[in-house]
């Protein structure tokens, strides 16, 4: 799955355990400005914890307005950290939104639609999508395992 993850993945959001980061590192590349912005799905466990973690990672404008939207509407934006790729690696994914499934789903399809838009040539530069990945990752498989069937099911509620 990590192989191929950065260029040509068609992985909405990946979550692996932490021992399949070894492949990661060679496939990120080598040059290029890449936002990396590293979260902690400990801190992470409400609505509004998460708003604030991903408002500081990613420099949020003061405009921000600590909702779902306003976090979709950021997410998707992002003009005031240009960038040729973008990675949110969210540690100790399985405690994000612990305390709300129906968060956590919303924050897998805002997440999921972020990658969609900055995969969308239109609007972009020469015409080419900019990488904008998410990376969930778990102590262990079974974990992974677990978030990825709960991405999918949220992604598919989507359509």
């Amino acid at each position: 799955m990590i192989n191929n993850w950065w260029n040509g993945s068609t992985d909405q959001l990946a979550a692996c355990s932490r021992s399949a980061l070894v492949e990661l590192a060679a496939v990120l590349p080598a040059t290029g400005r890449f936002v990396v912005a590293r979260l902690d799905g400990t801190r992470m466990t409400d609505a509004d914890h998460a708003f604030y973690e991903f408002s500081d990672a990613l420099l949020f404008p003061g405009y921000f307005g600590w909702n779902w939207d306003a976090l979709s509407d950021c997410l998707r934006d992002l003009n005031w950290l240009p960038a040729d790729g973008y990675l949110i690696v969210v540690d100790n994914a399985p405690r994000l939104l612990s305390s709300s499934a129906d968060d956590q789903h919303t924050l897998f399809r805002i997440l999921s639609r972020a990658v969609h838009h900055w995969a969308r040539p239109l609007g972009q530069p020469d015409g080419k999508g900019v990488p904008f990945k998410v990376l969930l990752l778990c102590d262990r498989d079974e974990e992974a395992t677990l978030l990825r069937q709960e991405i999918a099911c949220a992604v598919h509620s989507m359509r």
